[in-house]
């Protein structure tokens, strides 16, 4: 997987495959109050704990006038890549509530350092709007993109209501999706 770019303004470096990163840190996905990301965001910066809030820019309609508005894409939702020791600190800020579970489970569910690294890349690069997709979706052909600003991205090519789209899965939170012409992609052989 190539994932070299980087310009995210609210997160620190991207963590690929978790090489030469401390063991004992994980993605987790701290449950925040409404509209308190970014806040949220803010405290972890300040105290050294790095984090993600998947943000975008739109543009919003009204009847009067177009306005480029960043919304985020996950709301009550950061994402938090912390030892045991930063994990709990998080939760003594006000406005966290807690960690997002697996059904069943005690312990807070854990995101995949490549999964975030995928993710991270397709909000960085894309042209398009990245949706997510919380239904369940029939798993896709393994590609690669080999053209456009997405390209070095591995991901799945799905078909959602009648367009392809390369999907990036995120543990307990769906499927990340952006529209992808099919030219732009290639499989991927189970060389992996």
């Amino acid at each position: 997987m190539i994932l070299t770019k980087e310009k995210s303004l609210n997160a620190g470096p991207i963590y690929g495959t978790g090489e030469g990163v401390a063991h004992s840190k994980r993605w987790y996905v701290a449950l925040v109050r409404m509209h308190h990301e970014k806040k949220v965001s803010e405290y972890l910066n300040k105290v050294g704990i790095e984090n993600f809030v998947p943000v975008q820019k739109e543009i919003h309609q009204w009847s009067d006038r177009r306005k480029l508005v960043e919304s985020v894409l996950l709301p009550m939702m950061v994402f938090v890549h912390a030892d045991p020791k930063e994990r709990m600190e998080v939760l003594n800020f006000t406005t966290v509530s807690r960690y997002m579970v697996m059904r069943g489970e005690s312990s807070p569910a854990v995101i995949p350092d490549d999964q975030m690294a995928r993710f991270r890349f397709m909000l960085d690069y894309s042209d398009e709007t990245v949706c997510m997709n919380s239904s369940p979706l029939a798993r896709g052909e393994k590609v690669q993109v080999i053209k456009g600003p997405l390209q070095g991205l591995v991901g799945e090519l799905v078909n959602v209501d009648g367009k392809s789209k390369i999907a990036v899965r995120l543990n307990m939170l769906g499927c990340a999706c952006v529209d992808m012409p099919i030219g732009y992609v290639e499989p991927i052989g189970e060389k992996n």
